[in-house]
């Protein structure tokens, strides 16, 4: 039997050689060295001045309030914001896949937002929400920390729908017409075929859009620091900030902790995300 020459497993290595060293180099290696930083008392990467073993992560639970409060915080609000923006984003896609006029004009318009960068997005609803509150209240966003929590998630559902609105459409679009009509056919009400036949089509969709909004979320940096830069008394600040403010804004004794807060940061994250694909992926076998 002659072997087929196939020329991808040849040249294979040589392609994804330039990437690996660049994964390595710029991610991995300093990620590991992280970690172990984080069980240190150092000052800069090449100024460690010893081992400390677990007081790093000891001392960022015990004796620093403010990273309990912007862990709580963080989780509160990625949860609102999770559940609005999609709840929204599919709405929206239902809506723009019934054949309306100027469809795609709408798509491109509520997609938008998601191009601006978060600190010119922090800026712009800064003054937006400032200008209303000033108007009606004769307070700014730094008054209240239900100000500045409600001004996140609405800014993040502005900022996140039209990107996750382009997803379900994709998933929307390949829901079978003559499934539908079936339905139809067979007198299923409009909620029926909803929740029976397009959100189980449409789960690969929604395990994207709750990935990408829950890592979205709970890693809010620059918007949250442009908004409300954490006021009033640090009571917005989430975990991001709260680990750049640790870094840059006490002194060199703090930085392992801060190191530490950021192990701990991704080990939260990673673990989120990790249950939520299991989750949505098992229910994508099902439906």
């Amino acid at each position: 039997m002659i072997k087929q020459h196939n020329p991808i497993r040849k040249y294979f290595p040589i392609f994804v050689l330039p990437t690996l060293i660049c994964f390595a180099c710029f991610f991995l290696i300093p990620f590991i060295m992280g970690i172990g930083l984080s069980f240190t008392n150092f000052t800069t990467v090449t100024d460690i001045r010893g081992f400390v073993g677990f007081q790093n992560y000891i001392k960022a639970f015990t004796t620093d309030k403010e990273f309990i409060h912007a862990l709580g915080f963080t989780s509160l609000f990625t949860v609102v914001a999770v559940i609005t923006v999609n709840i929204f984003a599919f709405s929206l896609a239902l809506l723009l896949t019934k054949g309306l006029k100027a469809t795609n004009f709408f798509r491109s318009i509520f997609f938008l937002p998601n191009l601006i960068g978060g600190i010119v997005l922090g800026y712009i609803w800064n003054l937006l929400i400032n200008g209303v509150l000033l108007h009606y209240f004769g307070q700014d966003i730094s008054f209240k920390t239900e100000y500045g929590f409600w001004g996140l998630v609405v800014l993040t559902n502005w900022q996140l729908i039209g990107y996750m609105m382009v997803i379900y459409i994709a998933g929307l679009q390949q829901v079978p017409e003559d499934l539908l009509e079936a339905a139809q056919i067979d007198g299923a009400r409009p909620l029926a075929v909803l929740f029976k036949i397009k959100i189980p089509m449409v789960m690969p969709s929604i395990t994207i859009c709750l990935f990408l909004t829950l890592s979205n979320s709970f890693k809010m940096f620059d918007q949250n620091l442009a908004l409300t830069a954490g006021a009033p008394e640090k009571t917005t600040e989430m975990l991001a900030l709260n680990i750049y403010q640790t870094f840059y804004n006490r002194n060199a004794n703090w930085h392992g902790v801060a190191q530490a807060k950021a192990t701990v940061f991704f080990i939260i994250v990673a673990l989120i995300a990790f249950l939520q694909l299991k989750l949505t992926t098992r229910k994508e076998v099902e439906s």
